[in-house]
């Protein structure tokens, strides 16, 4: 009996083996330096303050890159997230992937607009458009702007309050006149 006892003890520990090394074939060893450049994985439909997206569905996997502030413990990271994120900022090693290759450095700033602030360069020519989306479980109203010296393909979706505070003299049709 008590060899028959040792021979399934022995049976279970090769077969835990076993088993063990079947699943860490698909795990990879990531670690993390301070000051590192990684991707965030975030949840789907759950984590949209860091990424906002007009359709969800085609959100990138993956957000960022963003810097390693610190590593707490083992297996969890501080990133610095940006002030408008309402997440959480540390994360599980699983949740990060670590950035390749280079970051811009320098943002290109257009010749029209050098020496001026983007409120006094960017004036609004036309209201072209409408439309309300979903953001954060509210109705958000935004306006396609056309902004003044540049090419109309060029025009971008302004929250309605943020441009309403920010041009309060603009007629919008259908709102103010």
């Amino acid at each position: 009996m008590e060899l028959m006892i040792s021979v399934l003890k022995h049976n279970l520990v090769k077969a835990r083996s076993r088993m063990k090394q079947m699943a860490d074939t698909h795990k990879t060893e990531r670690e993390f330096s301070v000051g590192d450049w990684v991707w965030l994985k975030l949840q789907p439909y759950k984590q949209m303050s860091v990424q906002q997206r007009a359709n969800q569905k085609l959100a990138h996997k993956y957000s960022g890159p963003f810097q390693v502030e610190a590593k707490i413990g083992h297996v969890a990271y501080k990133l610095k997230l940006p002030a408008s994120a309402q997440i959480h900022d540390i994360f599980h090693v699983s949740q990060l992937k670590k950035f390749v290759g280079t970051l811009p450095i320098a943002i290109h700033i257009p010749t029209w607009l050098q020496g001026q602030s983007v409120e006094k360069a960017l004036q609004p020519t036309a209201i072209l458009d409408r439309r309300t989306v979903k953001f954060q479980n509210a109705a958000q109203v935004q306006y396609l702007v056309q902004w003044k010296g540049i090419a109309e393909f060029e025009a971008t979706w302004e929250p309605a309050l943020v441009f309403e505070e920010r041009y309060p003299n603009f007629v919008i049709p259908g709102v103010n006149t």
